[in-house]
């Protein structure tokens, strides 16, 4: 079980050659190469929200719900990384979703459906979700509950498609 009041060892943001290779799905995104990544990765575009200047990053997708239009992401890097700070200053933005555009509305989900959809995670995708909480300091022991307490920490944000637009990228009649 984790302490919840432990402080937690997110890691520091990449720099030098990591932060390059971190860099290039977005270069992949700019030539159009985004359906290359399937339904594991979005572009999101966001708006510095001290510099106004616009700004991309890659993001995993937690969860896909093609019926709602909805991508759920997480900030592994916590409540401070740049993309979270900004969405929060600005939700309304645009992603890439394969090689479609969107327009959504982001909203920042509560840690008890944090908990829900970290557990989830953790049984479709079990390795990735232990490498995943180790690389942010989230101990877990593989237990749903341990999966659940770790949810509780990490910031999940939902975006939710505009009103008329659907994940194919076309608007409904």
């Amino acid at each position: 079980m984790i302490n919840q009041n432990a402080p937690i060892g997110r890691p520091g943001r990449p720099t030098g050659w990591r932060r390059r290779v971190l860099r290039l799905p977005v270069l992949a995104y700019r030539v159009g190469l985004g359906s290359l990544f399937g339904k594991r990765l979005l572009l999101l575009h966001h708006t510095g929200r001290v510099s106004g200047r616009d700004h991309t990053t890659v993001l995993e997708v937690v969860s896909f719900d093609a019926v709602e239009a909805n991508w759920t992401v997480a900030s592994g890097f916590g409540p401070k990384a740049d993309w979270y700070r900004n969405l929060r200053a600005q939700p309304q933005t645009l992603i890439r979703f394969g090689s479609h555009p969107h327009p959504v509305t982001a909203r920042f989900l509560p840690a008890d459906d944090g908990a829900a959809i970290m557990a989830d995670y953790a049984r479709r995708h079990p390795r990735t979700a232990r490498r995943l909480c180790a690389f942010m300091g989230l101990p877990v022991d593989g237990s749903d509950e341990s999966f659940r307490a770790a949810g509780r920490a990490i910031p999940f944000v939902r975006l939710e498609a505009g009103a008329g637009h659907s994940p194919a990228g076309r608007r409904h009649r």
